[in-house]
C-alpha cells in the first residue's frame, strides 16, 4: 500500500500473468477505481475462475469502498480481464482509450467474428480521449494516451501517480515490445517521451513486473529513474537507436501464450462471445495469420 493524504494505492499481484491489478482511492467509505483486473486463465482445458479477482472483490468490500470504475490501459495480449465479473459483483463503469475502435477492427477481421460484432467501442460504458478528465469521488483522473505498444494504450494519472499500461516496464526490464498489430516503435518512443516529461518524481506503476533473476517482484518507479537507468530509453537513447532496438528484440520474443483468447476476449470488454446451438462460447484459434 502506498499512502498520500488524497490518494490511496494498493496493488495485487497475479504471479500466473506477472499483472498487477490497482485499486485506487482515498481511504476506507470512498469511491475507487480498479484499473488492469485479470481473469484466471487455464490454456489446456479453457476454463476460467475468479481467484485473482476474488482478491480484488476482498480488498473493496473490507474497505467499505464504492467502485466508480473498472478500468483497462489497453486490450491486454498476456491476460483476460475479469472487468464483467467485477462489474456484477461491485458495480462501477468500464472504461478504456477511444482507439479501442482500431484495434477491434483489425482484430474482428482476424478472428472472423460475427458479422454484427460492433467496432464503435459500444462494449464499454466509456471511450476516453487523450486529455479527458473524470472523477473518482473527489479524486481527478486524467487520460493521457500513449499507443505503441497498441494502438489503443492509456495511462491513466491521478495526481503525482501515474498508472502506465505496457509503455514501460521497471528500469532493468525495459519497454513495451511494438510487433502486434498496430504496433509501433516510433510511436511508442513518443509515447515514452510524454511520460518521462512528467515532474521527475512523478511515480509510475507498471502493469506488469518481469524482475530479473534474483530481485522480488516490484512495480513502483519515477520518472527520474526511468529516466537515469531505463535499459531500453534511458536519457540519451535517440529514437534511431530505440526502433532498431526495439526492432531487433521484437523479432527474437514469441507471443504471449494467451494472446489469441485474451484479445478476442478483451475487445468484447471482458464478456465472451455468444454461445452457439449446444450452449458452450468458443474462443477462436486462427491457423497461420498472426
Amino acid at each position: 500500500m502506498h499512502t498520500s493524504s488524497e490518494l490511496q494505492i494498493h496493488g495485487i499481484f497475479d504471479a500466473n500473468t506477472w499483472t498487477v491489478t490497482y485499486v485506487i482511492h482515498q481511504g476506507a467509505v470512498t469511491a475507487c477505481a480498479i484499473i488492469d483486473s485479470v481473469l484466471d486463465y487455464d490454456p489446456k482445458s479453457g476454463r476460467t475462475h475468479h481467484s485473482s479477482a476474488d482478491k480484488v472483490i476482498d480488498y473493496v468490500q473490507t474497505h467499505h469502498l464504492q467502485v466508480a470504475w473498472i478500468l483497462e490501459t489497453h486490450a491486454h495480449a498476456d491476460h483476460l480481464t475479469a472487468a464483467p465479473y467485477l462489474k456484477a459483483k461491485l458495480g462501477g463503469q468500464t472504461g478504456i482509450g477511444d482507439h479501442i475502435t482500431q484495434v477491434q477492427e483489425v482484430f474482428k477481421g482476424i478472428f472472423n467474428l460475427e458479422s454484427d460484432f460492433p467496432t464503435n467501442g459500444a462494449q464499454f460504458d466509456r471511450l476516453f480521449k487523450d486529455g479527458d478528465d473524470f472523477p473518482v469521488g473527489s479524486i481527478t483522473g486524467k487520460i493521457i494516451y500513449v499507443p505503441g505498444h497498441t494502438p489503443a494504450c492509456v495511462a491513466y494519472q491521478f495526481g503525482d501517480a501515474v498508472f502506465v499500461g505496457d509503455t514501460l516496464f521497471m528500469p532493468d526490464v525495459g519497454t513495451a515490445r511494438c510487433d502486434f498489430p498496430g504496433g509501433d516503435a516510433k510511436t511508442l518512443y513518443a509515447s515514452v517521451q510524454k511520460l518521462l516529461s512528467l515532474p521527475p518524481t512523478t511515480r509510475l506503476f507498471m502493469c506488469h513486473d518481469y524482475p530479473p533473476k534474483g530481485r522480488e517482484v516490484v512495480f513502483e518507479t519515477t520518472v527520474a529513474a526511468q529516466r537515469s537507468s531505463n535499459i531500453h530509453v534511458h536519457d540519451g537513447i535517440d529514437e534511431a537507436s530505440f526502433i532498431k532496438m526495439r526492432s531487433d528484440r521484437d523479432s527474437t520474443l514469441e507471443m504471449p501464450v494467451l494472446i489469441l483468447p485474451a484479445v478476442q476476449i478483451n475487445i468484447r470488454a471482458g464478456e465472451f462471445p455468444p454461445k452457439e446451438d449446444n450452449g458452450i462460447a468458443y474462443a477462436k484459434i486462427p491457423l497461420n495469420a498472426l
